[in-house]
C-alpha cells in the first residue's frame, strides 16, 4: 500500500500567470503488524511512473453545447491523461505533463516528496461556476503500477482573473499607480522597488485601482418627477468589500415608499454563429439589501461583495458583467404628504396606490489577494489516495 498526499504550499487560490506549487509525498506506511520478510524484495512497495499536469474542465448547458457544435469554431487542448478522466465536457487548457519520478522504490516506513511547480498561462479563463458555461481548474497527479490500471489524484483550484476591461497584463496596470495609494516605508531602499515580482505588481496595480474615490451622482426620476438622488462613492470594487452610497430624498417630488438594491452578474454566451447570433442571458442575483425609506430625508446603502463569487472577465464562450439592480417603490398619494398642523396623530392609509421603477447601474468587480479570498473561504489545501 502507498499513500500518496498532495499538498498546495500557498494555499488553494491564485491569479492567472502565477505559479502553482505543490508537494506530492509518496509514502509506504509501516503496518504495526509488519514483519520481515525472508525475502528482500517483497518488502518493497513500487511505482512505475508519476506525473503531474494543470488541467481546466469547461461544462456547458445543452443549449451552449448546441451552439459550441454548430459554430465549430473553438479548439479545445487535449491531454495525456485525458482517457482515464471520466469529467463531463472538454478540457479547455491542458498544460505539458511534468515527470515526477519513473521506477520509484519504497521500503515501509519510507517516503519521497516532490514539488511540483507550473504556472498558469496569462490567458486562461478563471474559475466559474455559472449557469451556462463552468470553468473548473485541478491539479492531477498520475500514477501507475506495473501491470495496473492508471490511477489518478485531482487537487482542484480557484484561478481569479487579473486582466480586465482592457487594462493589459500587469505591467501595464502598474503605469497606473500613484504613491499615494500605497503604504510608505521610509527604511526601504529606493532600488528595493526593481526587486517586486510581477505578482506583487499585478496586487498593487488591483488595489490602486480599487482605492480611488472618484463621486458619482444619479438623479433618478420617473414620469411623475424626482424620486431620489443617489451617490456611488467609486465605481470599482474587489472581492471582500462592501459597496457604499446614499439615498438623498430631500430634493424629490415623488414620495419613495421603499427601496431595494441587489448585487448582481449577468452572464451571456459570446458564440458567434455564422447566420444568426443568439446570444443567452442568466442573471443571478447575490447579496440584497432592501429598506423602507418612507419619511427618510437620507439613508445608505451597504452591500457586501462576497469572496466566492468571480470578477468579470470574457472568453470565447462568455461573457460576465457585473451590476448593481435598483426597484424603487413610489407612490403619488396626496395622504402620504402627513398630518396637518393642527393635527395630533397622522394615521398611514389602508389602501396606496404604488408604482415600481427599476434600474440597474454598472459597476467594475476585480480581484483580490488570493490568501484573503483562501482565508475567507477556508478551502482544502491537502488531499489523499492510498493506491
Amino acid at each position: 500500500m502507498i499513500e500518496v498526499t498532495a499538498k498546495l504550499i500557498r494555499g488553494p487560490v491564485y491569479l492567472s500567470g502565477e505559479q502553482i506549487e505543490c508537494a506530492i509525498t509518496f509514502s509506504h506506511p509501516k503496518s504495526a503488524a509488519h514483519k520481515v520478510s525472508q525475502s528482500h524484495n517483497d518488502s518493497f512497495e513500487c511505482l512505475a511512473w508519476a506525473s503531474a499536469q494543470i488541467n481546466c474542465q469547461c461544462t456547458t448547458d445543452n443549449k451552449v453545447k448546441k451552439q459550441v457544435d454548430k459554430g465549430n469554431n473553438l479548439k479545445h487542448s487535449e491531454t495525456s491523461l485525458a482517457m482515464c478522466t471520466q469529467d463531463v465536457g472538454h478540457i479547455e487548457i491542458a498544460t505539458k505533463p511534468r515527470i515526477l519520478f519513473c521506477d520509484l522504490r519504497l521500503s515501509p516506513g519510507q517516503s519521497r516528496t516532490f514539488i511540483y511547480r507550473e504556472k498558469i498561462p496569462n490567458d486562461a479563463p478563471p474559475s466559474y461556476r455559472g449557469q451556462l458555461v463552468k470553468y473548473s481548474y485541478k491539479v492531477i497527479v498520475g500514477m501507475q503500477r506495473v501491470n495496473n490500471a492508471i490511477k489518478l489524484l485531482k487537487v482542484p483550484i480557484r484561478v481569479l482573473p487579473v486582466n480586465l476591461y482592457g487594462l493589459g497584463d500587469a505591467a501595464c496596470l502598474c503605469n497606473d499607480t500613484s504613491e499615494e495609494l500605497s503604504p510608505a516605508n521610509p527604511f526601504l531602499e529606493v532600488n528595493e522597488k526593481e526587486k517586486e515580482t510581477p505578482f506583487e505588481f499585478a496586487l498593487q496595480a488591483l488595489q490602486n485601482i480599487t482605492a480611488r474615490r472618484n463621486p458619482n451622482f444619479y438623479m433618478i426620476s420617473n414620469t411623475w418627477g424626482k424620486v431620489a438622488r443617489f451617490c456611488l462613492f467609486k465605481p470599482s470594487y474587489k472581492l471582500g468589500e462592501d459597496i457604499i452610497g446614499t439615498f438623498d430624498f430631500t430634493m424629490a417630488s415623488v414620495k419613495c415608499v421603499q427601496v431595494s438594491v441587489s448585487l448582481q452578474c449577468e452572464e451571456e454566451t459570446t458564440i458567434k454563429e455564422a447566420a444568426e447570433k443568439n446570444n443567452q442571458i442568466q442573471i443571478v442575483t447575490f447579496s440584497k439589501h432592501h429598506e423602507v425609506c418612507l419619511g427618510l430625508q437620507y439613508t445608505q446603502l451597504i452591500l457586501p461583495i462576497p469572496l466566492h463569487v468571480t470578477p468579470a472577465f470574457t472568453t470565447q464562450l462568455v461573457s460576465l458583467k457585473w451590476r448593481l439592480h435598483f426597484e424603487f417603490v413610489t407612490s403619488t398619494s396626496k395622504e402620504l404628504n402627513g398630518p396637518a398642523v393642527d393635527d395630533l396623530e397622522w394615521r398611514a392609509p389602508i389602501d396606496l396606490p404604488i408604482e415600481t421603477m427599476v434600474w440597474s447601474l454598472p459597476i467594475k468587480l476585480f480581484s483580490t489577494s488570493p490568501v484573503q479570498v483562501a482565508q475567507g473561504l477556508q478551502a482544502n489545501t491537502c488531499y489523499k489516495l492510498v493506491i
